[in-house]
């Protein structure tokens, strides 16, 4: 587990990591990854809350509901947040969480 510190821009309201040896959006790229273990908030890591509400799904209509309000609550999160805690000891970067796995 790795820990990928913030850089603000506070000209373009923006926050950064370095992921892959590239700098990223946490907001358009950490909180879509499979490889986020949380946000962290001082002392504390917040786990992701969409991959909270990924695990609660159960389909149907509701589900895009609570997708949009863990998105806002992640984006709460950053704001508050210090770093991102990554999974990805390997380096292999962006991994996307909707991604169907195949199945054997």
């Amino acid at each position: 587990m790795k820990t990928l510190e913030f850089h603000r821009d506070t000209e373009k309201n923006r926050v950064t990591v370095t992921c892959a040896g590239k700098e990223v959006s946490v907001h358009s790229h950490c909180a879509y990854c499979r490889h986020c273990a949380g946000v962290r908030v001082g002392k504390r890591v917040l786990p992701p809350p969409q991959q909270q509400a990924m695990k609660g799904a159960r389909g149907g209509m509701g589900i895009d509901e609570e997708l949009l309000n863990a998105a806002m609550m992640f984006n709460s999160l950053v704001r508050d947040g210090d770093a991102i805690e990554c999974s990805d000891d390997a380096g292999t970067g962006f991994s996307s969480m909707y991604r169907r796995r195949t199945r054997s």
